[in-house]
């Protein structure tokens, strides 16, 4: 049976939920929840999906996202292939995840002239935000020090330094674009779940529209128009990006060079490749590499 798309969260006593995540691979599921949730990759690499925002995850990705904001953590082929014999993959995922709702502390907390940065940053939150640099070190090692607290005020004190100190960073990004709007009800879980599916372990080859029309069950002209209202942008710019994002990845771990790259992502033109690349990025392949070393 099919996950839901809309995800509810098991109920517990303490006002909010600190979970470390140790899975082979992350949830697959396209999905959604009335929770913030601001989440730490400790192990793992893959593709993140965030609202229209689609771009590569490994260790260190610090995310924080509003109330039913769309995502999907979707870990790498590898996170999901079998040894024949051991029946395991050999990888695994480790995270830290932090759930709450507006009103965990009351129906007004947030609403008092003190916190007025803290609101700021919840309602930031509902476009999606990353945090590099010094800002994500430090929330590592709040987070890590959530997790070994029991639940109690000191650990409420705790997320609301972390918030505190979120609040007032600047090495932040935000990750959907500023008209993006969750769309998806909860009804289409198993139509848009299809197209992900099927992009995710396709994308390397000549991608058919009909065909993936057809697995929606609607018409290809249908399909444009549904996807383009639900995902923000049209199914040939959805595909790009995520072969741009299988690129970076590439990119990144240097074993291929940047014309092996293009067609491992499944670009058939270095040209097509470049420019695409340019057009997502706002850098060429070359530039993107030389800003990772530096890094």
């Amino acid at each position: 049976m099919r996950q839901p798309l809309r995800k509810d969260l098991e109920p517990v006593a303490a006002s909010f939920i600190v979970k470390q995540l140790v899975e082979p691979h992350f949830d697959p599921n396209w999905h959604f929840h009335p929770h913030y949730q601001l989440f730490l990759v400790e192990e793992g690499t893959g593709t993140r999906f965030i609202g229209d925002s689609i771009k590569p995850f490994g260790p260190g990705d610090l995310v924080f996202l509003g109330p039913n904001l769309p995502h999907l953590w979707r870990s790498d082929q590898a996170y999901f292939d079998r040894h024949p014999i051991s029946n395991q993959s050999g990888f695994r995922t480790r995270g830290t995840v932090v759930y709450f709702t507006e009103d965990f502390l009351g129906s007004d907390f947030f609403e008092k002239q003190e916190m007025a940065p803290l609101r700021q940053l919840l309602n930031q939150a509902r476009q999606g935000l990353e945090w590099t640099g010094h800002t994500r070190h430090r929330a590592e090692t709040a987070l890590h020090n959530l997790t070994t607290q029991s639940a109690g005020f000191e650990r409420v004190i705790s997320l609301l330094t972390l918030l505190s100190d979120l609040s007032r960073a600047t090495d932040y990004k935000y990750l959907t674009s500023p008209g993006y709007t969750n769309t998806v009800k909860p009804n289409e879980t198993d139509r848009m779940q299809l197209v992900h599916d099927y992009v995710l372990g396709h994308f390397p080859d000549d991608l058919s529209l009909d065909t993936i029309a057809d697995l929606a069950g609607m018409t290809s002209p249908a399909f444009c128009r549904y996807f383009k209202a639900r995902a923000n942008k049209t199914f040939s710019e959805f595909v790009s990006e995520v072969r741009i994002g299988h690129a970076c990845k590439l990119l990144m771990n240097g074993k291929l060079n940047i014309t092996q790259v293009s067609f491992e992502s499944g670009f058939r033109t270095l040209s097509n490749f470049n420019r695409q690349f340019k057009d997502i990025t706002g850098q060429t392949p070359s530039g993107y590499v030389r800003t990772y070393r530096q890094l």
